[in-house]
């Protein structure tokens, strides 16, 4: 497998000296150990929270040594995939398990902003949006009377975060903080087991405590049978040096944050920052909850919002419309049947010079609403210039697959090249359907690839010279 993608199915039990446990992590630096660095070929096996993942590393070649830079994120598998609530979505079900959270509320427009923040006083105004450092980026203001939360809003509002825009804003009381800590619960999927997490060191990402200072987070086994008990946290939280004065809050909130992992089948809970206030009480200033996708169906309250947890529009509409799509940073779309396969398109792209758009999935035996579905989706992209098909059917069929193509040509303006690598089952009747149209199947995934590749470069070019 090349330095393009990796795939990996909670490999703890493989290869120990390259296994590597991925639960939040958005970059992971692997070293020479365990993993056969004499190539240009990474290959990590890691114990994930599902799989499969899509990997985007890069090779720094060095005399002294040589990483690999992952960057991941779910793809395609509906076994395992995580729902991500937004900040007071998190709040709303801590406050449910009767966790202490700022008093506040949603807001859409600059008006609804300043009522709210009309009721509470100071408060902060915070950007709703999936993604880190929205502090630094603008994302979070402090208001201390409903006419600067009015203007605080406006200012966040539309505004692009990291590639997302806000359209909400969680308007919630100033928090006097004395101390922060973190708390979290995750699951070890190599003791079958949730973890509950402390650390004295609240406010900043986990990830980087962990590198920086493993020892500092104290973590807690916790048996299914029993549960989360009391002595188990007292004793966490004074391995954890948190404030004694305020232990019993603090328990009660690490309790009820046991209840919602619990509660909602969560992969993830945590509460970074827990606080401790001026006065000694302790409160929640911010909620993340990761939802196993597998089980909304127990959960109808919490599908609703399924949607509108997903920040990037277009992955969002794929997931309306029933199709898994990861976007990724180039300008070839890709769409196959099976993740491996996309995985190994999204390769051969690499290798020849381009950068992948996507990672989508038809799935097997996808007919042809499906295809067109997927090529629509695909060019919601404004960055795509090109797609990349790659079809072996099994239980998919290539005359349904080629019904869709010619379905999305009567039905969406396809000014982007388009080859398509079809083969296996009725490969014959789909390419005797496309013969005559603007999809004759490639010998070969390659061909496909170069084919695109080559002219999208003509596009550019002439481009290029009408400027």
């Amino acid at each position: 497998m090349t330095p393009s993608s990796v795939s990996a199915y909670s490999a703890s039990r493989r290869r120990s000296g390259a296994s590597v446990a991925l639960h939040r992590a958005t970059y992971v630096s692997i070293t020479s150990s365990g993993v056969d660095m004499s190539s240009t070929s990474c290959s990590l096996v890691a114990s994930t929270g599902g799989g499969p993942i899509v990997y985007s590393p890069t090779i720094r070649d060095s005399a002294a040594t040589r990483s690999c830079i992952i960057k991941w994120r779910f793809a395609a598998d509906r076994r395992r995939q995580l729902l991500k609530l937004q900040e007071y979505m998190g709040k709303e079900l801590l406050r449910a398990a009767d966790v202490p959270v700022p008093p506040g509320s949603v807001a859409e427009t600059p008006d609804e902003a300043a009522e709210i923040a009309g009721g509470l006083g100071p408060v902060a105004v915070k950007a709703q949006v999936l993604v880190g450092g929205r502090g630094k980026a603008g994302g979070i203001k402090l208001a201390d009377t409903s006419e600067q939360a009015r203007t605080a809003a406006a200012q966040i509002l539309g505004m692009d975060l990291k590639g997302l825009t806000v359209t909400k804003v969680l308007v919630e009381q100033q928090v006097d903080i004395a101390a922060e800590y973190y708390a979290g619960i995750t699951l070890d999927r190599s003791s079958h087991r949730f973890v509950l997490m402390l650390s004295s060191m609240g406010g900043i990402d986990i990830e980087d405590v962990a590198v920086s200072n493993p020892e500092a987070i104290v973590k807690t086994s916790i048996d299914p049978a029993y549960g989360l008990q009391a002595f188990q946290v007292r004793r966490a939280m004074f391995d954890a040096n948190f404030d004694r004065v305020a232990f019993k809050d603090l328990q009660r909130i690490l309790m009820g944050l046991y209840r919602v992992m619990v509660d909602t089948d969560a992969m993830l809970a945590e509460i970074n920052p827990l606080a401790v206030t001026a006065n000694g009480s302790a409160i929640a200033a911010d909620a993340k909850v990761d939802l196993d996708d597998a089980a909304l169906y127990r959960h109808p309250d919490l599908a609703a919002g399924k949607a509108e947890s997903i920040g990037d529009p277009i992955e969002r509409h794929a997931s309306e419309q029933g199709v898994p799509y990861v976007k990724l940073d180039g300008n070839v779309g890709v769409i196959g049947n099976g993740a491996g396969l996309v995985m190994m398109t999204i390769d051969v792209i690499k290798q020849a010079g381009g950068e992948p758009a996507n990672f989508l999935d038809i799935g097997g035996g996808a007919r042809a609403d499906v295809v067109r579905r997927a090529i629509e989706t695909v060019l919601m992209d404004r960055q795509v210039e090109g797609i990349v098909m790659n079809i072996f059917g099994g239980i998919t069929r290539g005359d349904e697959v080629a019904k869709g193509l010619l379905e999305a040509a009567q039905t969406l303006d396809l000014s982007v090249p388009i080859a398509i690598r079809l083969a296996g089952t009725r490969e014959a009747e789909g390419r005797q359907l496309l013969e005559g149209s603007a999809f004759t199947p490639a010998p070969d995934l390659v061909a496909a690839t170069a084919t695109v590749l080559q002219q999208m470069k003509e596009r550019q070019t002439a481009a290029g010279g009408r400027r």
